[in-house]
């Protein structure tokens, strides 16, 4: 005998507990672990649901839970608009052996009613609802981590190769400002790898060439150039200026590397370091309190000419590629707060051999920057290199990578 609606939710009822709205309340508040799962259409979502709640249409949720939702161990409070379709999802996933499941009675319109409290996804354009859709399919990332993308803040040191292909996948990505430091012009040299410019704009600045690319692939991205050198005296001023969120290291000397992670140290920034030599390459990660800085592998720059540069060495095109690509990997995951991050590790290419190796990287206690007790308590700028401590072999092809731009 077929079923009507009312046996179905008697049915429901019967196999699923409703919390009414303020035990779903004092639950979540003394339970950080309960699920709150949104049931309704995503432009019901979009339009405000509960504080962190995952969002799972009704017609989607047999498809899609098992991925999102892996442990069915979870605790889960379902809800929809009003409790309809909420109490039919809960007895599906009951059914699916979901242990821990209620229906909130009421819904959203009661929460919200009661003024309890709620949010509201950014509303997207229907140019962006295309332009991201690849991104909203992503559980790691969806609607909320397009949402902080183009809320963030990112500030590239160079324009060149490596500041190149990060930029435009960071802007390909949303990343809703790029600040750009560069004070040199496009020459032809560059463009055996530097992808942001072109032959038409050889003597044009380099931020405004990377301007036009950027705002020519997405017209969303804000850019803020600072067409100037980076010394101890702006670099602060410019990390402040936007207030960004991460930093990306491109740049090809030691004087720089050594301003810019004693800069992110004392502003807490996590600091994204790239550099290439040749046909190697390396990136890491250094986020103060949370791993080592620069310091910890180098606590002095390096003697004059120990470590030529890209101009004397040569550098392999498409090298430069690779690594701003994988620099840019690595802040959108600081930005989105998933998967695990180069912090403590470095990655090393050799594309010669295709070989790829993950060095440890250890925090020195003893750190004249991040250590316990810190000697490096102001900003100098390093155009005369002191001397540095006989590294390992190893390490020694590693200081010469980090030369490279």
């Amino acid at each position: 005998m077929a079923k009507t609606f009312k046996n179905l939710m008697d049915e429901a009822r019967a196999s699923v507990p409703e919390w009414s709205i303020d035990q779903v309340k004092a639950e979540v508040e003394r339970d950080g672990r309960r699920m709150l799962l949104d049931v309704r259409e995503k432009e019901e979502f979009r339009e405000g649901h509960l504080r962190g709640a995952l969002s799972i249409p009704r017609g989607f949720l047999e498809i899609q839970v098992e991925e999102k939702v892996p442990d069915k161990a979870t605790p889960i409070t379902a809800y929809c608009a009003g409790g309809t379709r909420s109490l039919l999802a809960a007895r599906i996933l009951k059914d699916m052996g979901y242990t821990d499941v209620v229906s909130m009675s009421g819904g959203y319109s009661a929460w919200k009613g009661a003024g309890y409290p709620w949010e509201q996804v950014r509303k997207f354009t229907t140019e962006q609802m295309s332009r991201y859709s690849r991104h909203f399919l992503l559980s790691e990332v969806g609607e909320a981590g397009q949402a902080k993308l183009m809320d963030a803040k990112i500030l590239c040191v160079g324009a060149g190769g490596l500041g190149s292909p990060t930029a435009l996948y960071l802007a390909a990505a949303g990343v809703g400002t790029i600040g750009i430091i560069d004070d040199d012009v496009v020459d032809l040299s560059n463009l055996q790898r530097q992808i942001l410019h072109a032959n038409d704009r050889v003597g044009e600045l380099k931020i405004e060439s990377a301007r036009k690319t950027i705002n020519g692939l997405n017209p969303d991205v804000k850019v803020v150039g600072y067409p100037e050198r980076l010394t101890s005296a702006n670099i602060m001023r410019i990390i402040e200026d936007q207030d960004y969120d991460v930093i990306v290291d491109g740049c090809d000397n030691f004087p720089t590397r050594y301003l810019i992670n004693d800069a992110c140290v004392m502003a807490g920034k996590p600091n994204v370091h790239g550099s290439i030599f040749q046909f190697e390459g390396q990136v890491t990660v250094f986020h103060p309190g949370h791993g080592p800085c620069y310091r910890c592998l180098f606590p002095e720059p390096p003697p004059p000419g120990a470590a030529p540069s890209c101009a004397e060495a040569g550098v392999l095109g498409v090298l430069p590629g690779l690594v701003g690509c994988v620099q840019a990997l690595e802040a959108i995951k600081l930005i989105l707060g998933v998967g695990k991050p180069l912090v403590g590790r470095m990655v090393y290419f050799d594309t010669l051999s295709m070989e790829l190796r993950i060095h440890k990287l250890r925090q020195d206690r003893e750190c004249p920057a991040c250590g316990e007790n810190p000697t490096i308590t102001e900003l100098v700028d390093y155009e005369e290199f002191c001397g540095l401590r006989q590294a390992p072999p190893e390490q020694s092809r590693i200081l010469q990578v980090a030369a490279g731009r």
